[in-house]
C-alpha cells in the first residue's frame, strides 16, 4: 500500500465550494481507500491506496466531488515519497523564519510545474522564488497579501497548482508519518 496527500484546491474559502472534512473523509473511503484522515478544514487528505497513480486517483477524487457533492474541484495527488521530496528540497526552509509566509506550490505534472516560472518577474526583493524539481517555493518575507508574487501564485497565473505554507505541508508530513507507522 503507498500512502497519498490529495490536495482540494479553493474549499471552504468564503463561502463557495465548502466540504465538510467528514464528508471528503467518507467520499474517500466509499472509493475504496484506507486510513482517510484529514488535515484543517483546507482540503488536505491523507490515505493508504494499492491502485491507480497519483493522476488517476486525483481524476477519481475530483470526479467523485462533482458527482456526489456536486462541486468541481481540482484535486492534486502526491505520494509520500513525492512530498518527502518535495520537503527535502525546499531551498528557504532553514531562512524563512515565519513558516506562514513560505508557500509550496504543488502542481500535477512537471509541465504545470514549470509553467510557474511566469510568476517570477512579479518577485520583489526580499522575497524569494525557486521552481524546483517536485514544487514551486515562494517566500513572501514582507507578508503573502502584500506579495504581487503571491497574489500571482494564488491566483489566475497558479490556477493549475495549489499551494499550502510550510507549516501546513510539515503537518501533513507528521500525519503520513503517523499512518506509515
Amino acid at each position: 500500500m503507498t500512502t497519498y496527500i490529495a490536495l482540494l484546491r479553493g474549499i471552504n474559502v468564503g463561502k463557495a465550494k465548502r466540504i465538510a472534512m467528514a464528508d471528503l473523509r467518507a467520499l474517500l473511503e466509499e472509493l475504496g481507500y484506507t486510513d482517510v484522515a484529514t488535515l484543517l478544514n483546507s482540503g488536505n487528505v491523507v490515505f493508504r491506496s494499492s491502485k491507480k497513480t497519483s493522476a488517476k486517483i486525483a481524476a477519481e477524487i475530483s470526479s467523485a466531488i462533482a458527482a456526489q457533492l456536486t462541486i468541481d474541484v481540482p484535486v492534486i495527488v502526491k505520494s509520500a515519497k513525492d512530498l518527502a521530496a518535495i520537503i527535502a528540497d525546499n531551498p528557504f526552509a532553514d531562512t524563512a523564519t515565519d513558516p506562514s509566509r513560505l508557500l509550496v506550490a504543488f502542481t500535477p505534472d512537471a509541465g504545470t510545474l514549470s509553467a510557474l516560472d511566469a510568476i517570477a518577474p512579479k518577485v520583489v526583493a526580499p522575497e524569494q522564488f525557486l521552481v524546483g524539481t517536485h514544487a514551486a517555493y515562494l517566500h513572501c518575507a514582507s507578508g503573502i497579501l502584500d506579495s504581487k508574487a503571491g497574489e500571482a501564485l494564488v491566483g489566475k497565473a497558479g490556477r493549475a497548482a495549489t499551494t499550502r505554507n510550510w507549516t501546513t505541508v510539515l503537518k501533513l508530513q507528521a500525519l503520513v508519518d503517523k499512518i506509515d507507522a
